[in-house]
């Protein structure tokens, strides 16, 4: 019977509410916990979005997928907005953490790393550092295993009749996407005919907006941790800044970006 549901009970408050256990007295690994914990839930819901999204693209049923590529924006917008509450912590008071936080690190989320994967942005390696967790690796495998959401948009254009070469298309799924001129010169006939081709076009804007967010999520990554530890080395035993600066020149989806100078 739903009469005896709840808001608390539908949303399983008392167990969100209670998985809050800092391993300090500082006033803000409250703040320190609660920031990630909710960038975990936002995430939660790109991957059910993107995953979905991808399909779409699959089935050339581009209509829904924009609602939720969309929708995949506007939850990143929520992520990017994280790092301005989490800037409000000092050098100090981080200090006062991080001796607890051992070698836990954002860089450890699967999550995380789901999305990238998902996205394009792809290396084996890095799933290594989930091997403790033989569900999250084989999770992880899985996905490497299916083309990526940008793979599927490619093989869209070559079933849409755009010239794709065969080598293209059958490229090992588990590998980043690396630039292509042919996929650039596809994308280019999308942009400057875009009454013939409205629907790619559309896509093709919907991944620039991905793109763009997850780049400004990680330039907040990088200028917030600039701004509370400077460049000392990240808990997780990454270079910390130096190393955030490196993946911002990581694009997801090349052509898109190359194709507007190509215009």
């Amino acid at each position: 019977m739903t009469s005896d549901v709840t808001y608390s009970s539908y949303l399983d408050l008392d167990r969100i509410l209670s998985a809050q256990h800092p391993a300090s007295d500082a006033h803000d690994e409250m703040l320190f916990i609660v920031v990630h914990q909710a960038s975990e839930l936002w995430l939660k819901l790109c991957l059910h979005e993107l995953t979905e999204a991808r399909e779409c693209i699959r089935q050339d049923r581009l209509r829904p997928s924009f609602k939720m590529l969309a929708r995949v924006a506007r939850a990143q917008g929520q992520l990017i907005q994280s790092w301005d509450v989490l800037s409000t912590m000092t050098p100090h008071d981080y200090s006062t953490i991080r001796p607890h936080l051992g070698g836990s690190s954002g860089f450890q989320s699967a999550q995380y790393r789901m999305m990238e994967f998902l996205l394009g942005g792809r290396n084996p390696d890095m799933i290594t550092m989930h091997e403790a967790t033989p569900e999250v690796a084989e999770a992880l495998r899985e996905e490497l295993a299916k083309k990526s959401i940008y793979a599927e948009a490619v093989a869209l254009l070559a079933r849409r009749g755009l010239a794709i070469p065969q080598e293209i298309l059958e490229r090992p799924v588990g590998e980043r996407w690396t630039h292509s001129s042919e996929v650039e010169a596809a994308w280019a006939e999308v942009y400057r005919d875009p009454k013939t081709y409205w629907d790619l076009y559309e896509l093709a804007e919907k991944l620039v907006d991905l793109e763009y967010h997850f780049q400004r999520w990680r330039f907040g990554h990088l200028k917030t941790v600039e701004r509370i530890i400077g460049f000392k080395k990240g808990t997780g035993g990454t270079p910390g800044v130096p190393y955030l600066a490196g993946v911002l020149k990581a694009a997801f989806f090349p052509e898109l970006l190359s194709v507007r100078t190509a215009l």
